[in-house]
Protein backbone atom coordinates (compact mmCIF):
# COMPACT_ATOMS: atom_id res chain seq x y z
CA UNK A 1 0.00 0.00 0.00
CA UNK A 2 0.98 3.72 -0.36
CA UNK A 3 0.10 5.89 1.72
CA UNK A 4 0.34 10.24 1.62
CA UNK A 5 -0.70 12.22 4.49
CA UNK A 6 -0.61 15.65 3.77
CA UNK A 7 1.72 15.61 0.99
CA UNK A 8 3.05 18.58 -0.11
CA UNK A 9 5.62 20.82 -2.74
CA UNK A 10 6.04 23.81 -3.12
CA UNK A 11 8.83 25.54 -5.13
CA UNK A 12 8.86 29.03 -4.51
CA UNK A 13 5.58 30.81 -4.28
CA UNK A 14 3.97 28.17 -6.46
CA UNK A 15 2.33 24.96 -4.92
CA UNK A 16 2.82 22.03 -7.22
CA UNK A 17 1.27 19.58 -4.86
CA UNK A 18 -0.85 21.05 -2.16
CA UNK A 19 -1.76 18.39 0.98
CA UNK A 20 -2.55 15.21 -0.96
CA UNK A 21 -3.63 12.60 1.82
CA UNK A 22 -5.01 9.06 0.34
CA UNK A 23 -4.25 5.37 0.35
CA UNK A 24 -3.47 3.46 -2.72
CA UNK A 25 -4.61 0.35 -1.94
CA UNK A 26 -3.24 -3.50 -2.65
CA UNK A 27 -5.09 -5.46 -5.29
CA UNK A 28 -6.57 -2.59 -7.72
CA UNK A 29 -4.77 -0.70 -10.59
CA UNK A 30 -5.73 2.56 -9.31
CA UNK A 31 -5.59 5.48 -11.65
CA UNK A 32 -3.99 8.59 -11.46
CA UNK A 33 -5.42 11.88 -13.01
CA UNK A 34 -5.04 15.48 -13.80
CA UNK A 35 -4.72 18.48 -16.49
CA UNK A 36 -0.87 19.32 -17.38
CA UNK A 37 1.12 21.21 -14.80
CA UNK A 38 -1.69 19.32 -11.62
CA UNK A 39 1.27 17.72 -10.08
CA UNK A 40 1.30 13.99 -11.14
CA UNK A 41 4.66 13.35 -11.64
CA UNK A 42 5.38 15.35 -8.59
CA UNK A 43 3.54 13.01 -6.23
CA UNK A 44 4.89 10.24 -7.95
CA UNK A 45 8.99 11.78 -7.53
CA UNK A 46 8.17 11.88 -3.68
CA UNK A 47 6.71 8.93 -3.47
CA UNK A 48 9.99 7.33 -4.90
CA UNK A 49 11.78 9.93 -2.89
CA UNK A 50 13.44 11.75 -5.67
CA UNK A 51 11.89 14.88 -4.64
CA UNK A 52 11.75 16.40 -1.15
CA UNK A 53 8.17 17.14 0.01
CA UNK A 54 7.70 20.60 1.66
CA UNK A 55 5.41 19.24 4.37
CA UNK A 56 3.26 15.82 4.83
CA UNK A 57 5.07 12.23 3.93
CA UNK A 58 4.68 9.67 1.29
CA UNK A 59 5.14 5.70 2.73
CA UNK A 60 4.99 2.61 0.60
CA UNK A 61 4.31 -0.30 3.38
CA UNK A 62 4.42 1.85 6.19
CA UNK A 63 8.49 3.27 5.45
CA UNK A 64 9.68 6.00 3.12
CA UNK A 65 11.27 4.48 0.07
CA UNK A 66 14.30 5.60 0.79
CA UNK A 67 14.65 3.88 4.51
CA UNK A 68 13.34 0.61 2.10
CA UNK A 69 16.47 -2.60 2.28
CA UNK A 70 16.28 -3.37 -1.66
CA UNK A 71 13.94 -0.75 -3.29
CA UNK A 72 13.75 -2.03 -6.41
CA UNK A 73 12.62 -5.53 -5.18
CA UNK A 74 9.88 -4.07 -3.28
CA UNK A 75 8.80 -1.00 -5.98
CA UNK A 76 9.11 -1.08 -9.40
CA UNK A 77 8.71 2.55 -11.11
CA UNK A 78 8.61 4.27 -14.54
CA UNK A 79 9.10 7.86 -14.93
CA UNK A 80 11.39 8.45 -17.67
CA UNK A 81 11.65 5.51 -20.45
CA UNK A 82 14.20 7.36 -21.64
CA UNK A 83 16.21 7.83 -18.60
CA UNK A 84 18.94 5.78 -19.78
CA UNK A 85 22.25 5.36 -21.75
CA UNK A 86 21.41 5.12 -25.33
CA UNK A 87 24.72 3.44 -25.91
CA UNK A 88 24.22 0.98 -23.74
CA UNK A 89 22.12 -2.17 -25.31
CA UNK A 90 19.10 -3.36 -23.61
CA UNK A 91 20.21 -5.98 -22.07
CA UNK A 92 23.17 -4.79 -20.88
CA UNK A 93 21.17 -2.14 -19.10
CA UNK A 94 18.98 -4.66 -17.58
CA UNK A 95 21.71 -6.61 -16.05
CA UNK A 96 23.64 -3.12 -14.72
CA UNK A 97 20.34 -3.11 -12.90
CA UNK A 98 20.02 -6.47 -11.58
CA UNK A 99 23.48 -6.94 -10.16
CA UNK A 100 23.51 -3.54 -8.30
CA UNK A 101 20.58 -4.57 -6.08
CA UNK A 102 21.47 -8.18 -5.95
CA UNK A 103 18.82 -9.95 -8.46
CA UNK A 104 19.95 -12.89 -10.50
CA UNK A 105 20.93 -12.41 -14.02
CA UNK A 106 18.04 -14.71 -15.37
CA UNK A 107 15.28 -12.52 -14.39
CA UNK A 108 16.89 -10.22 -17.06
CA UNK A 109 16.12 -12.75 -19.82
CA UNK A 110 12.50 -13.27 -18.09
CA UNK A 111 11.05 -9.81 -17.88
CA UNK A 112 13.03 -9.22 -21.62
CA UNK A 113 10.42 -12.29 -22.39
CA UNK A 114 7.15 -10.84 -20.64
CA UNK A 115 7.86 -6.93 -22.20
CA UNK A 116 8.55 -8.53 -25.86
CA UNK A 117 12.18 -7.45 -26.40
CA UNK A 118 13.89 -10.64 -25.80
CA UNK A 119 14.92 -10.57 -30.22
CA UNK A 120 16.64 -6.86 -29.67
CA UNK A 121 17.72 -7.13 -26.37
CA UNK A 122 21.44 -7.02 -27.35
CA UNK A 123 20.55 -3.93 -29.49
CA UNK A 124 21.59 -0.24 -28.15
CA UNK A 125 18.97 1.55 -26.68
CA UNK A 126 19.56 4.74 -28.88
CA UNK A 127 17.74 2.98 -32.23
CA UNK A 128 14.83 1.97 -30.13
CA UNK A 129 11.40 3.47 -31.02
CA UNK A 130 9.35 5.01 -28.00
CA UNK A 131 7.49 2.66 -27.83
CA UNK A 132 10.68 0.18 -27.04
CA UNK A 133 11.51 2.40 -24.96
CA UNK A 134 8.19 2.24 -22.51
CA UNK A 135 8.50 -1.62 -22.78
CA UNK A 136 12.26 -1.38 -21.22
CA UNK A 137 10.89 1.05 -19.01
CA UNK A 138 8.13 -1.77 -18.20
CA UNK A 139 10.45 -3.85 -18.03
CA UNK A 140 12.91 -2.32 -15.58
CA UNK A 141 9.72 -1.58 -13.77
CA UNK A 142 9.44 -5.63 -13.38
CA UNK A 143 12.75 -6.80 -12.88
CA UNK A 144 12.35 -7.10 -8.68
CA UNK A 145 9.27 -8.61 -9.21
CA UNK A 146 7.92 -5.84 -6.95
CA UNK A 147 5.05 -5.24 -4.51
CA UNK A 148 4.13 -1.83 -5.27
CA UNK A 149 4.35 -0.69 -9.21
CA UNK A 150 4.32 3.18 -10.11
CA UNK A 151 3.93 3.68 -13.92
CA UNK A 152 4.08 7.23 -15.22
CA UNK A 153 2.11 7.75 -18.74
CA UNK A 154 3.53 3.75 -19.22
CA UNK A 155 1.15 3.69 -22.78
CA UNK A 156 2.52 6.48 -24.14
CA UNK A 157 3.99 5.33 -27.17
CA UNK A 158 2.55 2.23 -27.71
CA UNK A 159 0.44 0.79 -30.51
CA UNK A 160 -2.90 -0.45 -29.96
CA UNK A 161 -1.35 -4.27 -29.49
CA UNK A 162 0.81 -2.78 -26.87
CA UNK A 163 -1.75 -0.04 -24.96
CA UNK A 164 -3.74 -3.22 -24.39
CA UNK A 165 -0.73 -5.14 -23.53
CA UNK A 166 0.39 -2.83 -20.62
CA UNK A 167 -3.31 -2.99 -19.68
CA UNK A 168 -3.53 -6.51 -19.15
CA UNK A 169 -0.26 -6.79 -17.58
CA UNK A 170 -1.27 -4.17 -15.34
CA UNK A 171 -5.07 -6.17 -14.19
CA UNK A 172 -2.50 -9.28 -13.86
CA UNK A 173 -0.24 -7.25 -11.53
CA UNK A 174 -2.55 -6.15 -9.28
CA UNK A 175 -4.79 -9.37 -9.67
CA UNK A 176 -1.89 -11.26 -7.78
CA UNK A 177 -2.28 -8.73 -4.89
CA UNK A 178 0.08 -6.11 -5.50
CA UNK A 179 -0.66 -2.04 -5.38
CA UNK A 180 -0.55 -0.53 -9.07
CA UNK A 181 -0.35 3.29 -9.23
CA UNK A 182 -0.32 4.78 -12.76
CA UNK A 183 -1.03 8.21 -14.64
CA UNK A 184 -2.40 8.66 -18.34
CA UNK A 185 -3.92 10.85 -20.24
CA UNK A 186 -5.74 8.08 -22.87
CA UNK A 187 -8.93 8.34 -20.78
CA UNK A 188 -10.86 5.29 -22.94
CA UNK A 189 -8.08 3.14 -22.04
CA UNK A 190 -7.91 4.02 -18.04
CA UNK A 191 -11.42 3.46 -18.04
CA UNK A 192 -10.96 0.02 -19.20
CA UNK A 193 -7.91 -0.56 -16.75
CA UNK A 194 -8.29 1.47 -13.38
CA UNK A 195 -10.59 -0.23 -10.64
CA UNK A 196 -9.85 3.34 -8.72
CA UNK A 197 -9.77 6.61 -9.39
CA UNK A 198 -7.40 9.74 -8.19
CA UNK A 199 -7.95 13.27 -9.82
CA UNK A 200 -5.63 16.08 -8.93
CA UNK A 201 -6.19 19.68 -10.17
CA UNK A 202 -3.81 22.51 -9.18
CA UNK A 203 -2.13 20.12 -6.87
CA UNK A 204 -5.32 19.39 -4.55
CA UNK A 205 -7.29 16.26 -4.35
CA UNK A 206 -10.61 16.06 -6.62
CA UNK A 207 -11.31 13.00 -6.08
CA UNK A 208 -10.83 9.57 -5.31
CA UNK A 209 -13.14 6.97 -5.64
CA UNK A 210 -14.09 3.32 -7.22
CA UNK A 211 -14.74 4.05 -10.96
CA UNK A 212 -17.99 2.61 -11.54
CA UNK A 213 -19.34 5.23 -8.48
CA UNK A 214 -17.09 8.35 -10.42
CA UNK A 215 -19.21 7.54 -13.61
CA UNK A 216 -22.64 6.96 -11.97
CA UNK A 217 -22.47 9.84 -10.25
CA UNK A 218 -21.67 12.13 -13.06
CA UNK A 219 -23.92 14.73 -14.07
CA UNK A 220 -23.98 13.20 -17.39
CA UNK A 221 -25.15 9.79 -16.61
CA UNK A 222 -28.63 9.13 -17.62
CA UNK A 223 -31.50 6.73 -17.54
CA UNK A 224 -33.32 6.33 -20.84
CA UNK A 225 -36.88 4.99 -20.22
CA UNK A 226 -39.39 3.29 -22.27
CA UNK A 227 -43.38 2.92 -21.88
CA UNK A 228 -46.01 1.05 -23.34
CA UNK A 229 -48.06 4.58 -24.31
CA UNK A 230 -47.99 8.13 -24.74
CA UNK A 231 -50.56 8.12 -21.55
CA UNK A 232 -48.20 6.42 -19.66
CA UNK A 233 -44.96 8.05 -20.76
CA UNK A 234 -46.27 11.73 -19.60
CA UNK A 235 -48.10 10.88 -16.14
CA UNK A 236 -44.24 9.09 -15.21
CA UNK A 237 -42.69 12.21 -16.69
CA UNK A 238 -45.05 14.61 -14.79
CA UNK A 239 -43.86 12.46 -11.91
CA UNK A 240 -40.61 12.87 -12.16
CA UNK A 241 -40.05 16.49 -12.66
CA UNK A 242 -42.13 17.03 -9.42
CA UNK A 243 -38.42 16.19 -7.65
CA UNK A 244 -36.27 19.08 -7.48
CA UNK A 245 -32.90 17.74 -9.65
CA UNK A 246 -34.67 15.51 -11.87
CA UNK A 247 -34.52 16.42 -15.58
CA UNK A 248 -36.18 14.30 -18.44
CA UNK A 249 -36.30 14.64 -22.20
CA UNK A 250 -37.27 13.02 -24.80
CA UNK A 251 -34.77 10.64 -26.05
CA UNK A 252 -33.32 10.72 -29.71
CA UNK A 253 -34.84 8.45 -31.77
CA UNK A 254 -34.04 7.83 -35.36
CA UNK A 255 -37.25 4.95 -36.11
CA UNK A 256 -39.76 8.42 -34.66
CA UNK A 257 -40.36 6.08 -31.08
CA UNK A 258 -42.37 8.90 -29.06
CA UNK A 259 -42.96 7.26 -25.70
CA UNK A 260 -38.97 6.84 -24.63
CA UNK A 261 -37.53 9.65 -22.48
CA UNK A 262 -33.91 10.29 -21.34
CA UNK A 263 -33.94 10.93 -17.47
CA UNK A 264 -31.67 12.69 -15.17
CA UNK A 265 -31.13 13.25 -11.41
CA UNK A 266 -32.77 9.53 -10.48
CA UNK A 267 -31.36 5.69 -10.97
CA UNK A 268 -33.28 2.70 -12.65
CA UNK A 269 -34.10 1.94 -9.69
CA UNK A 270 -35.73 4.58 -8.54
CA UNK A 271 -37.72 4.70 -11.74
CA UNK A 272 -38.56 1.12 -11.69
CA UNK A 273 -39.57 1.53 -8.32
CA UNK A 274 -41.91 5.00 -9.04
CA UNK A 275 -43.60 3.46 -12.12
CA UNK A 276 -44.45 0.17 -10.37
CA UNK A 277 -46.25 2.28 -7.50
CA UNK A 278 -47.76 4.32 -10.52
CA UNK A 279 -49.06 0.99 -12.54
CA UNK A 280 -47.18 1.85 -15.78
CA UNK A 281 -45.54 -0.82 -17.75
CA UNK A 282 -42.18 -0.46 -18.84
CA UNK A 283 -40.97 -1.23 -21.87
CA UNK A 284 -37.10 -0.21 -21.74
CA UNK A 285 -35.13 0.71 -18.54
CA UNK A 286 -31.43 1.69 -19.16
CA UNK A 287 -28.50 3.23 -17.50
CA UNK A 288 -26.20 4.92 -19.36
CA UNK A 289 -23.07 5.53 -17.80
CA UNK A 290 -20.87 8.92 -18.46
CA UNK A 291 -17.37 8.37 -20.15
CA UNK A 292 -14.67 8.93 -17.96
CA UNK A 293 -13.79 11.64 -20.61
CA UNK A 294 -17.06 13.31 -19.87
CA UNK A 295 -16.48 13.12 -15.87
CA UNK A 296 -12.58 13.78 -15.99
CA UNK A 297 -13.92 17.30 -17.87
CA UNK A 298 -16.54 17.87 -15.35
CA UNK A 299 -14.12 17.82 -12.64
CA UNK A 300 -11.25 19.57 -13.70
CA UNK A 301 -12.95 22.02 -15.54
CA UNK A 302 -11.95 25.07 -13.30
CA UNK A 303 -8.29 23.37 -12.47
CA UNK A 304 -6.55 23.42 -16.10
CA UNK A 305 -3.38 25.07 -15.51
CA UNK A 306 -2.77 25.91 -19.80
CA UNK A 307 -6.30 27.08 -20.59
CA UNK A 308 -6.86 27.22 -24.18
CA UNK A 309 -9.85 28.91 -26.66
CA UNK A 310 -11.45 27.79 -29.72
CA UNK A 311 -11.11 30.81 -32.55
CA UNK A 312 -13.81 31.23 -34.58
CA UNK A 313 -13.57 31.84 -37.78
Amino acid sequence: MITLRGLTKRHGDTVAVDGLTLDIEDGQVTGFLGPNGAGKSTTMRMILGLDRPTAGRALIDGKPYASLRHPVREVGSLLDAKALHPGRPARSHLIAQARSNGIPVRRVDEVLETVGLATVARRRAGAFSLGMYQRLGIAGALLGDPKVLILDEPVNGLDPDGVRWVRQLVRAQAAQGRTVFLSSHLMSEMQLTADRLVVIGRGRLLADTPMAELLAASASASVRVRTAGPDDLRALTDRLLAHDGVSAEPAPSPGGERNEIVVRGRTAGEIGDLAHRLGIRLHQLHSVSASLEQVYMELTEHSVEYATRTEKA
